[in-house]
């Protein structure tokens, strides 16, 4: 399979600006199927390969909107499955408040009803909010992780115990299963203890996607060992081009090449036909931005609580964040090499939560798409409207015909499940 920019879509039904639903006719509700199911039509018009659905385990009101109220990704994607064909279909699930066999009963039920589409985005939950709705408390970053990756682990077993001729269904002997063939796993381990097997067949894929977006030590070995995409933040070319090389590079010692990880920076995309009308729109959307607002979000991704600081001086010594590591890193580099203060990083952070946030002409956007997929920098983008219909549809339509027309991203869908479409090892 020649090399081809891959797109996905990060889903937050009133956008990824955090007041993107506030932009005319924009669409305002995360919890209305209908819209979702618009947008992710839309996303399939575009020959998205996936569609990502983040999630969060409790309500801040002064959070995202779109993380404050949300339906269970499993359960709307599954909806989605159904008025979708071809698109990857890709769900968070925690694997510090969660079990292995739960999980992967879920997703290889969501991989059945879609055919092949279903993807799991394995977090270990950094928000330490989450663990009063739970009855425990928050562990902390090194055993969040050690968690992980024997969930994963449990979790690929489950997936394995069905071999692919394990149901028979031989009319003339009467044999429906052929035990021999569905298997125990017997984990037995710090964390879970689970028997074994999942009540279900084989997947269409034989196990969903994996995907992975920690940036620390921890989670790049994670990643290498385990994960088939990478979602990664970044602000700056070069320091995407280290991280996607590091992380490559750690790949052979799992018996893995190159090509088996797809890496996927976020970036909100603000298009216009000329870059004056797209900055026109970037400022429409900012001038929604107010201080309250834009801290709490502040406060949040840093674990800091930022009320009644100095808005216009130098961002404080902020030490080691157990909550976002990859994000903070990325925000703080920036910040280092623009001389910000704490209202110009707050206003990043609103935009596109501390993603990168890229504004311009289509053609601007294309060439700087080009350059990042190139240069080994990204196998493509984890797409972030600031707000939906337009926001979306504007890179749809304006951008994706012109990568199209430089050869670098597809006419057409694959034949296959997600990992056939993908070109990734079954």
């Amino acid at each position: 399979m020649s090399r081809e920019i891959r797109l996905g879509l990060f889903l937050l039904g009133t956008g990824s600006h955090i007041s993107g639903w506030r932009m005319a006719g924009a669409a305002d509700d995360f919890s209305d199927l209908a819209q979702i199911q618009e947008i992710c039509e839309e996303a399939e018009r575009g020959l998205f390969d996936l569609i990502f659905m983040g999630d969060n385990l409790n309500a801040d009101p002064s959070a995202h909107p779109s993380y404050c109220a949300r339906l269970e990704p499993l359960t709307m994607l599954s909806a989605v499955a159904m008025s979708t064909s071809h698109i990857g279909l890709g769900a968070t699930a925690s694997t510090t408040y969660g079990d292995p066999w739960s999980l992967a009963r879920a997703f290889g039920s969501l991989d059945h009803i879609s055919g092949g589409r279903a993807a799991w985005n394995s977090v270990t939950t950094s928000n330490p909010q989450a663990a009063a709705n739970f009855g425990t408390t928050h562990p902390d970053h090194a055993s969040r992780y050690e968690m992980s990756a024997e969930f994963i682990e449990v979790a690929k077993k489950l997936w394995d115990a069905w071999e692919p001729e394990a149901m028979p269904k031989d009319r003339e002997t009467g044999a429906y299963f052929d035990p021999a063939k569905i298997h125990p796993v017997d984990h037995d381990g710090k964390f879970f203890k689970v028997k074994g097997p999942v009540n279900m067949p084989r997947s269409p894929q034989g196990r969903p996607l994996i995907l992975q977006a920690g940036g620390s030590e921890p989670g790049q070995e994670l990643a290498a060992k385990h994960a088939d995409v990478v979602f990664t933040v970044t602000q700056d070319r070069g320091e995407a081009a280290d991280f996607y090389a590091g992380l490559k590079a750690r790949l052979p010692k799992n018996g893995r090449k190159a090509e088996d990880l797809v890496v996927l920076p976020g970036v909100m995309p603000v298009v216009g036909r000329t870059e004056a009308e797209a900055r026109e729109k970037l400022a429409r959307l900012m001038g929604f931005v107010d201080d309250t607002t834009a801290l709490g979000m502040l406060s949040e991704r840093f674990n800091t609580d930022f009320s009644g600081a100095d808005l216009d001086g130098p961002i404080p010594d902020l030490g080691e964040n157990d909550a976002y590591h990859a994000f903070a890193r990325a925000m703080l580099s920036k910040a280092r090499r623009e001389n910000m203060t704490l209202r110009d990083l707050y206003a990043l952070v609103a935009a596109a939560r501390g993603h990168w946030v890229l504004c311009g002409s289509a053609e601007q956007v294309a060439d700087t798409l080009q350059d990042w997929f190139e240069t080994g920098a990204a196998d493509g983008f984890n797409i972030m409207p600031g707000w939906f219909m337009e926001g979306f549809t504007d890179f749809i339509d304006l951008v994706v015909p012109i990568l199209q027309a430089r050869g670098l991203y597809k006419t057409g869908y694959a034949p296959g499940t997600l990992r056939d479409k993908l070109g990734l090892p079954a």
